[in-house]
């Protein structure tokens, strides 16, 4: 079953503690949650398209993204918080035990809800965590976030991302980049990015995973790692947090964000993952 579910897409609010959150359901059958930070639910669309073949599929926009507003947007999102969110999304949705696939800060969340609730997840796969705590380089690591979101406060938006992918070590030709992030930006874009380093950035790469709450949950934990992403941090941080939990990461299509460049040969990839579960 490749191809895309035929299935209508639910979207909906639901309100939680500081803010109202945003999310899709589509498909049936057990539960699976695709979630990014900063990405949004959009970024997940095509995978969730295709999963929702045999899937009952949630997707959201993290508190302070997009579509899910936050009532003060001067305090930080953490990963308790989005952990908390989507543990409330869940109950909510009286799903059961769901899969929980998590992407780069996503991942973090993921982690953070097994932490606080593992019956409410029986598999979660962390796909690129960016876990900067695990490294022995983390002062450095440290220094280098903040000069990413000083940048960015400081009014030199450009700048922030070249430190950023620079801090990430993600390498794109110049056209790309410029295409990413010169020229005019969209209010609410402006507004994300803002969000992002500002109130993102910095707990989520701070956030330090309790391994042992971790090895002890009855939730089966995957560590995923793009195929295409040797040498880039969080392909560093990936390899740590499975050789601090004793597991082999898993590999899976594309880089860092290989859900949305290549939804198909993913969604295959985590098929397979999930059946071996």
């Amino acid at each position: 079953m490749n191809s895309a579910s035929t299935a209508t897409t639910h979207a909906r609010t639901l309100d939680v503690p500081g803010a109202r959150l945003y999310y899709e359901v589509r498909g049936s059958g057990p539960v699976v949650v695709l979630v990014g930070a900063p990405m949004d639910a959009d970024s997940f669309a095509p995978a969730a398209d295709l999963l929702a073949a045999e899937y009952t599929v949630l997707t959201t926009d993290p508190r302070g993204i997009r579509r899910s507003p936050v009532d003060d947007r001067d305090r930080d999102s953490t990963p308790e918080m989005r952990a908390d969110d989507l543990a409330r999304l869940l109950t909510h949705l009286d799903a059961g035990s769901a899969v929980v696939f998590g992407s780069s800060g996503g991942a973090v969340s993921a982690l953070a809800l097994v932490q606080a609730h593992p019956e409410l997840v029986h598999t979660v796969v962390a796909h690129e965590p960016p876990l900067d705590e695990l490294l022995d380089d983390r002062e450095e690591l440290r220094v280098k976030t903040d000069e990413i979101i000083d940048a960015h406060l400081g009014g030199d938006v450009v700048g922030a991302w070249r430190k950023f992918l620079d801090l990430a070590n993600i390498h794109l030709p110049e056209e790309v980049f410029q295409q990413m992030v010169g020229g005019e930006r969209d209010e609410q874009t402006e507004a994300d990015e803002y969000f992002q380093h500002a109130h993102m950035l910095r707990p989520t790469t701070r956030w330090c995973p309790d391994v042992a709450a971790l090895r002890s949950a009855s939730t089966r934990v995957v560590v995923g790692i793009g195929e295409e992403s040797g040498d880039q941090l969080c392909d560093r941080t990936s390899r740590a947090l499975a050789a601090e939990l004793g597991i082999e990461p898993t590999l899976f299509p594309g880089d860092h964000i290989g859900f949305a460049h290549d939804p198909a040969a993913f969604v295959t990839r985590l098929r397979a993952v999930l059946r071996e579960g």
